[in-house]
């Protein structure tokens, strides 16, 4: 094995985690001597013990002159966990091999210059991109304080969601429904409009064979029309936000609050997702998965506030002038001001595609 071939186990090992260290990043890291792994580890939660120190306690002594391949700069700072950056140099390791700079402004070069101080060897680079791909919501989130939203749709061959009478169950495969409970696993949280909770009343809840973490449910509803008998309202095995206006009935919030619903009312009369993003982002939120309907996410295209989009289309075929499309509302009015997309990943679910897009320029 080579420098490629250890940075790539490390990578392998950070993405097993997916959906388990948020708000924290994933990390694998692998310590190597005479060309044999002395030392595993991974970040599995945050909290716990970053993939620097698993590795370096599973090699012991033997990270005395090893080699370190870490998928994110270690950390120089004392937060939850000591800083990374300190125990490599107690450890005696020689070399390491960064794939990418760490985003946070607490670190953001400090651990790389640290080491270098203390005569450690220090390559930056190596399978870059694939670390920042694998962390992608993690660097958005650092950088600009919003959450990072994909917008997941599933549609007919034609582009609608449902028929002309409104019945949707089901467009998609089994199994392009289970893909869909792997990415609300990978989540933060699940967003719906108030129309969907009135006419589904889903769990939006993860349902995979292994388990899986359940999102926070986040509901748009200016005006609390959510009934008090909903699944996300009585059911506790996730929590859930409402996005209100800012004028509601207290009566209809007191007995919301009362169920243990967390009321998040915007400044105006109506929502904006972007002032809506931000306010979940001062919250801690750093993902966000819109299912829809076609209302919401036509609001979300409008304002473009989104990093990803997801569609699974079904080979199947259901025309009508009334039966909905995939974005509502007033959509957008001249083709320079669409949003301009590429294809990322086209991948056979069942009997579906899946399709995931992301804006020009975004790798």
């Amino acid at each position: 094995m080579n420098d490629y071939d250890f940075m790539k186990l490390a990578l392998s090992m950070a993405e097993a985690t997916t959906g388990q260290t948020s708000p924290n990043p994933m990390v694998g890291a692998v310590l190597v001597k005479d060309h044999q792994v002395v030392g595993l580890g991974a970040h599995v939660k945050a909290g716990d013990a970053h993939a620097e120190v698993h590795a370096i306690q599973m090699a012991g002594e033997k990270s005395r002159g090893a080699t370190l391949y870490v998928t994110l700069e270690p950390c120089s700072h004392y937060g939850k966990t000591p800083p990374c950056a300190e125990l490599i140099i107690q450890s005696g390791i020689k070399k390491v091999f960064v794939a990418t700079v760490d985003p946070n402004p607490q670190v953001c070069g400090n651990g790389i210059q640290r080491m270098k101080q203390a005569g450690i060897e220090v390559e930056v680079g190596l399978l870059q991109e694939e670390a920042k791909k694998l962390n992608k919501v993690f660097f958005h989130y650092a950088s600009s304080g919003l959450p990072y939203v994909t917008v997941k749709t599933a549609i007919s061959l034609d582009g609608k969601i449902a028929t002309v009478t409104g019945e949707s169950k089901w467009i998609t495969s089994k199994e392009a429904r289970e893909d869909v409970h792997r990415f609300r696993h990978m989540h933060d949280a699940i967003l719906v409009g108030v129309n969907t909770i009135i006419k589904d009343d889903p769990m939006l809840t993860t349902r995979l064979i292994n388990g899986g973490k359940n999102p926070i449910r986040i509901i748009l509803d200016t005006t609390l029309r959510i009934p008090l008998n909903s699944n996300v309202v009585t059911d506790k095995s996730a929590e859930t936000y409402i996005i209100s206006g800012n004028s509601v009935d207290s009566c209809k919030e007191e007995a919301l609050i009362r169920q243990g619903v967390e009321i998040i009312k915007m400044e105006k009369s109506f929502i904006e997702m972007k002032e809506m993003l931000k306010v979940l982002g001062e919250q801690g939120i750093t993902s966000i998965f819109v299912e829809g309907g076609a209302k919401v996410q036509g609001s979300f295209l409008k304002e473009n506030a989104f990093q990803e989009v997801i569609t699974y289309i079904a080979p199947k075929l259901i025309g009508g002038d009334n039966a909905p499309a995939t974005f509502g509302g007033a959509g957008i009015e001249k083709i320079k001001d669409v949003p301009l997309l590429r294809f990322s990943q086209i991948d056979k679910i069942g009997n579906d595609i899946r399709i995931i897009a992301v804006p020009m320029g975004v790798s």
